[in-house]
């Protein structure tokens, strides 16, 4: 299995190389050069498996010859066992046809954690057969950091660096950043907006002199091992409901596009999903641009569901690369058109392409408060915000017999200021993290400036 980027510039890699390189360095984001399909009949055995087991079936043929067995199954083993749920990521019925895949129950509490633990055990195999060291660094919205952290924080050739947008993240998610005492961890306060901390993350990686210096290492969602990890899930909650012998469909919570574009890559792998519907808050661009075919960066507006309060969606371009028949130059183009002008027209033929599998809409402030409280009391499931938004669009879009997977992505006390606002209910956090509150705190506050970030990471990453 080999990689290719979206852009059509980059080199192309094998899997382990495109996992180490994350950002293609034409800027583009490594996908597969085909994607391998599951038989109806293979489907159908991975019902009554382990989580673990479903993830070594559809994972293996993307990996190809870069781990072997061993070293792929003992790294998934590894990579879940800590997780809070025998399931790993249970279904809990909401109401008829609609029901909750929650994927909170990992170390931080987020979705994150099913692609960075892997993706932590993976890094350690590779970089142990090279005698390689790496220096990652990270954006994060609250919740991709945090996970980052624990994947890869106490590890002897590893550096972490991550980028949050200060004082837009919870204080929960804060502190999952700032309270590791492990000394390759450096949590960094950037004045700007996660839209911000991504731009500068990328402009490091397209510093290629600061790239190869450093030895930079990428594990947001654009990282291709991320979206893989995520594709897992997709399998177990649609098994669980009859698949492949039925069709289900899956609304997700989303501002990066990460986890909708993993539904997208299980689709293709043969899995029987009827629609994909987009859930947005109220930086909605995904849904304007669904709804229009016009990307155009309006700003962000800080809300309770601040993992969504995002305007570049990098995973979009992912998509984009499909919808456009795989046409680099044509994104790469898009691209541009985004940098240099704010945003872009999808033709007609890729908007056609897009709308046959995406659905989408955008949630108010007041709706995703209204949906905490209302979810509350109509099934006693107690919601985080970004859960909530997506509850709200799973609602507005089922459509029997199908049923509808919505997306928990968050436990509800990594927000419980919004949580307790909606409901009078404080969420607790679980007792393995019950004294959040009373660790000491290690943060940098940093300027949004490529050069005082880059000036930094040298001073601080170990030799």
């Amino acid at each position: 299995m080999r990689y290719i980027s979206t852009r059509g510039q980059a080199p192309v890699l094998s899997f382990a190389e495109a996992m180490l390189t994350g950002l293609a360095r034409d800027g583009g984001l490594y996908v597969p050069e085909w994607v391998p399909a599951m038989s109806p009949g293979e489907i159908a055995d991975l019902a009554g498996r382990s989580y673990e087991e479903v993830a070594f079936r559809v994972m293996s043929p993307f990996v190809g010859a870069a781990f072997t067995e061993a070293e792929l199954r003992g790294a998934i083993a590894r990579a879940y066992a800590g997780f809070g749920h025998v399931a790993r990521a249970p279904l809990v019925q909401l109401a008829p046809g609609h029901h909750l895949l929650e994927l909170f129950h990992g170390p931080t509490l987020a979705f994150k954690d099913f692609a960075m633990q892997i993706i932590g055990q993976l890094f350690q195999i590779a970089l142990a057969k090279e005698g390689k060291r790496i220096t990652i660094v990270g954006a994060t919205s609250g919740d991709t950091g945090s996970a980052a952290i624990e994947a890869f924080k106490g590890l002897e050739n590893v550096d972490v660096f991550i980028l949050f947008p200060h004082g837009r993240v919870s204080e929960v998610q804060r502190r999952q950043m700032t309270t590791p005492a492990e000394a390759n961890v450096h949590a960094l306060a950037l004045d700007g907006t996660f839209d911000d901390c991504q731009n500068r993350l990328k402009d490091m990686f397209n510093d290629f002199a600061f790239r190869d210096e450093v030895g930079l290492a990428g594990v947001n969602s654009i990282n291709w091992a991320r979206v893989l990890a995520q594709v897992v899930y997709y399998f177990t909650a649609a098994v669980a409901l009859g698949a492949p012998g039925r069709k289900v469909s899956f609304t997700v919570p989303t501002g990066n596009f990460g986890d909708i574009f993993a539904g997208f890559i299980a689709r293709e792998m043969g899995l029987p999903i009827e629609r994909l519907v987009i859930a947005t808050n109220q930086n909605d661009i995904l849904h304007r641009c669904l709804t229009t075919g016009e990307y155009r960066m309006d700003g962000v507006k800080p809300s309770i569901s601040p993992s969504m309060d995002i305007q570049i969606s990098s995973n979009f371009e992912r998509a984009l690369f499909f919808a456009y028949g795989k046409d680099g130059a044509a994104v790469a183009q898009l691209m541009e058109e985004l940098k240099t002008q704010g945003g872009f027209s999808v033709s007609q033929g890729a908007l056609e392409a897009l709308r046959e599998i995406y659905a989408s809409a955008s949630v108010s402030e007041a709706e995703t408060s209204e949906t905490i409280g209302a979810e509350l009391a109509r099934s006693g499931e107690l919601l985080c915000p970004h859960s909530a938004v997506g509850v709200r669009v799973g609602h507005a879009h089922l459509s029997a017999p199908t049923p509808m997977i919505t997306l928990a992505t968050a436990h509800p006390a990594k927000f419980p200021d919004a949580v307790e606002a909606a409901t009078g209910i404080r969420p607790a956090l679980p007792e393995r993290m019950a004294d959040l509150f009373a660790r000491d705190e290690r943060v940098t506050r940093v300027p949004n400036d490529l050069a005082a970030l880059e000036a930094l990471i040298r001073q601080e990453r170990r030799a």
